[in-house]
């Protein structure tokens, strides 16, 4: 199944991807695909779909961080065959270290990459005040709540100024007021960017409040079971949850699945 979203200029393309496994017995495992996919430049996709689908899976390949068993993805019309810069990836759990402080952390990357360390430090102290921690930037891990450490991987992931970010479960592991304030958080700052945001999550609310579109995605191998438009106000308030609209695209989401305990 080929799916567009109902943007132009798409900045991502994925022609028929797939990826296969090998097991320790020699068996081969099919991960994902085959699934062809565009993403257009600007847009806030958010990805849903039962445990072991391939959801993670997918982002690893719109990063280059792993290889395709079959199929190419393009970004910006290259085929993508390795890390990119261009994308920043933020993951479940924030990967800071415990012995740098904020500011230090989102500096990691410009330290990779050799650049200009006083222009770096402006950025920096920029994104941090960006995810609203300018007042926390000598703090260190272990001085922040898992919300606020998560704010710092954002920064951190958006260092090298990626055109897209991409994001796994990134609040998976926060209460529900803190994922619920997060969820805010992340719709301010990706209007403010403009970056276009890939974002897998388990629960179906979450991806219908943050997403303009919401990919569904089908059980291993993990195919696309649906792609659907949120035409949704973009000043998106937590009021919104509980309105009717909201509900026709939650019902419709679940009506693919009839595992229990989806929300």
């Amino acid at each position: 199944m080929t799916a567009a979203l109902p943007e132009s200029s798409p900045i991502i393309a994925i022609d028929g991807i797939e990826k296969n496994y090998a097991t320790q017995d020699g068996q081969v495992v099919a991960a994902l695909g085959p699934l062809s996919l565009t993403i257009a430049r600007g847009s806030f996709t958010t990805i849903v779909g039962p445990s072991g689908c391939g959801k993670s899976t997918l982002l690893k390949l719109m990063a280059g961080l792993i290889v395709p068993s079959a199929g190419q993805i393009r970004l910006n019309g290259q085929i993508v065959d390795g890390p990119q810069a261009a994308i920043g990836m933020v993951f479940q759990m924030p990967v800071l270290l415990p012995w740098k402080t904020a500011l230090d952390n989102v500096l990691l990357p410009a330290r990779v990459l050799g650049l200009e360390q006083r222009s770096a430090r402006e950025r920096a102290q920029e994104l941090l005040a960006l995810v609203g921690l300018a007042d926390f930037s000598r703090r260190y891990p272990h001085e922040l709540s898992g919300g606020m450490q998560q704010r710092v991987a954002i920064a951190r992931a958006l260092m090298q100024d990626p055109e897209v970010l991409v994001m796994d479960e990134p609040f998976g592991a926060l209460d529900a007021m803190t994922r619920e304030l997060m969820s805010l958080e992340l719709l301010r700052l990706w209007q403010q960017s403009g970056k276009t945001i890939v974002f897998v999550t388990h629960a179906i609310t979450e991806a219908v409040f943050l997403g303009t579109s919401v990919l569904v995605m089908s059980d291993r191998p993990g195919r696309i079971a649906d792609l659907v438009a949120v035409d949704l106000p973009a000043e998106r308030s937590l009021d919104l949850i509980s309105s009717d609209a909201f509900g026709v695209y939650t019902k419709r989401i679940r009506s693919k699945f009839s595992l229990p305990g989806w929300r």
